[in-house]
């Protein structure tokens, strides 16, 4: 595939991605990881490591959809006066719970594509009444942020998402502070067949397009960046898949038989980088 082929298939999959977020966003109580609506698993903010205290802190009585895969912002060291970036901030949870940790001296910036979920989430933000966030129509591979501008880049279940990774993790390297840090949760996965990264609903179901543990991390520091480590892993097990397979458009194989008899493997991992000091 040649450079202009690949550029009109990252088109495809961008548009393909933000026509289903941009539907998912606007079903109420959807609370879900990743996922299109057939493969969309419905999962509690608790159940994937945010805890009552901050969900009961976000002073907005709306409920705030999440599509993540964990909670980038657990046991970080975010401190008062920080700016936190946000890829992919969706309906803005991690954005409201980014905003207590940095107060009102600090700044949180979000980034997305999707018209929809930008307008929820100004809506969940000027619900909690909070003036330290902002949120930027932009693509994630190409950031409308300054060089070296802040000190924190989180990420939840996102990154999967771009057909050009490693233009994330360059712009990540661009954008942090020196001495800045990345924490992100996302989906990594192996061994994952061409029937399966094909499917396009399975692509926004955050299954088709990840990439192995092995180059996320490979990626992420040929970008530049240090201390890269995985400090959470849930590895999910085949019936967990099937969930999340399953009533798929053009998938018409028996897919518990195939996830028994192959060996896919499909993780979510919070991930953890650091750009050098000068």
């Amino acid at each position: 595939m040649d450079s202009k082929e690949k550029k009109i298939d990252a088109k495809k999959i961008r548009e393909e991605v933000k026509k289903t977020y941009a539907e998912a966003i606007s079903r109420e109580n959807l609370s879900c990881c990743c996922g299109s609506e057939e493969t969309c698993c419905s999962i509690e903010a608790e159940d994937i490591g945010y805890n009552k205290e901050e969900l009961n802190n976000l002073l907005t009585d709306s409920g705030i959809t999440t599509f993540g895969c964990g909670n980038p912002l657990a046991y970080s060291e975010v401190k008062e006066g920080d700016v936190v970036l946000d890829l992919g901030p969706g309906a803005g949870l991690d954005l409201l719970i980014a905003a207590r940790k940095v107060g009102p001296s600090g700044q949180v910036i979000g980034v997305d594509m999707t018209e929809e979920m930008i307008s929820k989430a100004e809506e969940n933000i000027k619900a909690a009444g909070v003036n330290n966030v902002e949120v930027r129509k932009g693509l994630i591979e190409d950031l409308p942020v300054k060089s070296s501008s802040v000190d924190w880049v989180i990420s939840n279940c996102v990154i999967n998402l771009s057909p050009e990774k490693e233009k994330v993790f360059s712009e990540i390297s661009r954008v942090l502070k020196p001495g800045g840090r990345m924490v992100v949760s996302d989906m990594v996965g192996e061994n994952i067949p061409e029937w399966l990264r094909k499917n396009k609903n399975l692509y926004s179901a955050c299954i088709s397009g990840v990439i192995s543990e092995k180059e996320y991390l490979s990626g992420l520091r040929k970008a530049g960046l240090e201390k890269v480590k995985v400090s959470e892993r849930k590895t999910y097990q085949s019936d967990e898949l099937e969930s999340f397979i399953k009533s798929t458009p053009e998938i018409s194989k028996d897919i518990k038989q195939i996830l028994e008899e192959s060996d896919i493997k499909i993780a979510s991992i919070k991930i953890s980088a650091y750009k050098p000091a000068l």
